[in-house]
């Protein structure tokens, strides 16, 4: 069921209590992004079979404690390149310029790289006094503003001409690589962000049958650097394809700052998978090289429609598993502030390279470094790939017989190893590692996701820096969605805790562990309450097992300047998600000092369909977006427009310009 969505667009509807009662001092508004397949598929599923996390972004507000109920909108996240993409859908005048999926993103060889806002949002306080601004991100592209009241997107976080693509196409929408997770600075009213580019060698190294043809050939590397070396320089000098990252900073009205990031040789950063979160201290950020993975295995998921046989083997050729450890990178802000502000291809930083072992896909940064030591919280999804989906040539790792069709598309949360969580403590003038510990649970760490605690939001009030407790959402392992193919990708995963024939085997019952919502307590490191979501047999034999996703905080009101005694403010509210089984689709609510006891209240609507939901956000209150930043549309698109043919011309002032700079 999370592979069937609507992409309807909602207004002010009443859920309906399931079961249980609304908390009477709920309070506030949360947000929720989920991609919602392409404007050819109007919802999921995506048609194609391509990953379910290709899709326009439906932006969810639920208002809570309203007049005692709890009232949903929901609005797509309409960018430039939407409505170009809508304008050239199949059977439409321009449809020669159509947008295609190809595998997790969404390409057009006339109009370029889809950005579909589907992943994050980042609440911006600029100013005391003054509405909270909300950002929208995606990994493919530029961060949006929208607007916290109607939902509208309203404007990318600089211009083309301040990004950097990966590649210099040209095309009307660049491909361009930044994270899912900027962060914003408080004490700065500053937003970092990051841009980042992969050369034609990076993508080539992640390939296995390149690699081993490079094993094969070490006897001429130094011949091939030769011949090869004048098609690398035509690559860079025609295409722009580099490896570089850039740190951008922006003060919500004027142009980006720009740093660019070296090792500590004075080369440029290396990204072999994607930047998908950055962290933030009071005196360090902290860049991530993600477990997110993305190479050409995922662009050319199925180029043989009519022959499986070859798309396993070009499968089996392109694709790598996910790098088993993490490469971290510190930047001490003290030296951006001493960077050259003068150099307008932004000044040179070094960044001091930590691998810890295990991959990571998400974590926390304490605001809190006394001493200048950096704490992070992270997130381990071992043997876990988020980037594989299950495919029509999918069969079963543990029968061998195709997998349901009705599951294709859904990522392969069959994982190969039990999840870990970790708190590691960096030196931030070094670099080095200080001290780590991790933790697992046999039954409630598998597929770990996403997060949510009290403090990671900068809407939240201020406190002391510190995260005393976080919250942590598990997917479960299901052996419906475990491949043949993931098994042997992962099989010798280096870091395994559990035995592979242990990990097929599943709990015994045949449903697979469960997916959870638990809250670790970080100074000891213990799981110190968890609610395992129901995995139940029906009257007919029919099975509901159902699925969290979406976790996020909702804080109780407090009027008075400090709690009573032995109330702890990092548990003292709410924890709300989205629980989804086969029959039902539902908002739950939690007691966050309490989630044994199970939700306090489900709540549903019978237009609510959404599918894979993902990142969260609580904003006390919404206001009118007041700002006067704003990128426009024409002065954005019309220099990239210029060399372009009139008809791509014409399908921009026909299409696009009149949805997103009406005036």
């Amino acid at each position: 069921s999370m592979m069937r969505a609507s992409a309807a667009e909602l207004t002010d509807e009443p859920l309906e209590v399931v079961e249980g009662e609304i908390p009477a001092d709920l309070q506030g508004h949360l947000f929720l992004v989920a991609p919602v397949g392409s404007v050819s598929s109007d919802g999921l599923p995506n048609p194609d079979d391509s990953h379910v996390w290709n899709g326009n972004g439906l932006i969810h507000r639920f208002d809570l404690g309203t007049g005692g109920a709890i009232r949903l909108t929901t609005r797509l996240a309409c960018t430039p390149c939407f409505w170009a993409d809508l304008a050239t859908r199949p059977g439409s005048p321009h449809a020669r310029f159509g947008f295609s999926d190809w595998g997790m993103s969404r390409f057009s060889l006339q109009l370029g790289m889809r950005n579909q806002l589907n992943t994050a949002f980042v609440p911006m306080p600029f100013k005391a006094g003054e509405p909270t601004r909300l950002l929208l991100t995606f990994d493919g592209g530029r961060p949006y503003e929208i607007d916290p009241s109607s939902l509208e997107v309203v404007t990318p976080v600089g211009s083309n001409e301040e990004w950097r693509p990966g590649a210099d196409l040209p095309l009307p929408f660049p491909p361009v690589l930044s994270t899912a997770h900027p962060v914003f600075d408080r004490a700065a009213a500053t937003l970092y962000t990051v841009n980042y580019g992969r050369s034609t060698g990076n993508f080539l190294d992640t390939i296995p049958l390149v690699a081993w043809l490079a094993r094969l050939l070490q006897p001429l590397a130094p011949l091939l650097a030769v011949v090869l070396a004048p098609l690398q320089a035509l690559l860079r000098r025609r295409l722009g394809v580099a490896d570089f990252v850039h740190l951008l900073g922006w003060d919500g009205q004027g142009p980006l700052r720009r740093w660019r990031l070296v090792d500590e040789q004075g080369q440029p950063l290396r990204i072999d998978q994607t930047m998908h979160q950055i962290g933030l201290s009071r005196d360090d950020l902290v860049l991530a090289d993600t477990s997110l993975k993305f190479g050409i295995e995922q662009l050319l998921s199925r180029p043989f429609r009519r022959c499986p046989a070859l798309n396993r083997l070009l499968r089996r050729l392109l694709t790598r598993p996910q790098e088993p450890d993490t490469t971290l990178y510190v930047l001490r802000r003290a030296d951006l502030e001493r960077a050259d502000r003068t150099d307008p291809e932004g000044a040179q930083v070094v960044a001091r390279k930590l691998v810890i072992p295990l991959e990571i896909g998400h974590f926390l940064v304490e605001e809190a470094n006394p001493g200048g030591r950096i704490t992070l919280h992270a997130a381990h999804e071992c043997a876990t790939d988020v980037s594989e989906w299950v495919r029509p040539e999918d069969v079963s790792a543990l029968d061998g017989r195709p997998l349901d069709p009705a599951l294709r598309g859904m990522i392969a949360v069959g994982a190969m190893d039990v999840g870990r969580l970790g708190r590691y403590e960096i030196d931030g003038e070094s670099g080095t590692l200080l001290a780590a510990k991790t933790l697992h649970d046999p039954r409630l760490t598998w597929g770990i996701g996403l997060y949510a605690c009290r403090w990671h939001c900068p809407a939240h009030s201020a406190h002391d820096g510190r995260l005393s407790s976080i919250y942590w959402q598990s997917l479960g392992f299901w052996s419906d969605l475990l491949p043949e193919f993931l098994r042997q990708l992962y099989g010798d995963y280096p870091h395994r805790l559990v035995p592979v024939p242990e990990v097929l085997g599943g709990s015994g019952d045949g449903q697979g562990r469960p997916s959870a919502l638990f809250r670790v307590d970080t100074a000891s490191m213990t799981i110190a309450d968890a609610y395992p979501f129901p995995q139940e047999q029906l009257a007919g034999g029919e099975w509901r097992n159902w699925v969290c996703n979406s976790p996020e905080f909702g804080p109780r009101p407090r009027p008075e300047a400090a709690p009573p005694p032995g109330v702890d403010l990092a548990t003292d509210g709410w924890i709300l998600c989205i629980a989804i089984s086969e029959q039902a689709k539902e908002l739950w609510i939690f007691d966050a000092a309490d989630l044994a006891r199970g939700p306090l209240c489900r709540l549903a609507h019978p237009r609510f369909d959404p599918g894979y939901t993902i990142h969260t956000t609580w904003l006390e209150r919404i206001d009118a977006r007041s700002a006067s930043y704003r990128i426009g549309a024409r002065a954005d698109y019309d220099p990239r427009l210029k060399p372009l043919p009139d008809p791509v011309r014409e399908l921009f002032e026909q299409h696009v310009y009149p949805h997103v700079d009406p005036c």
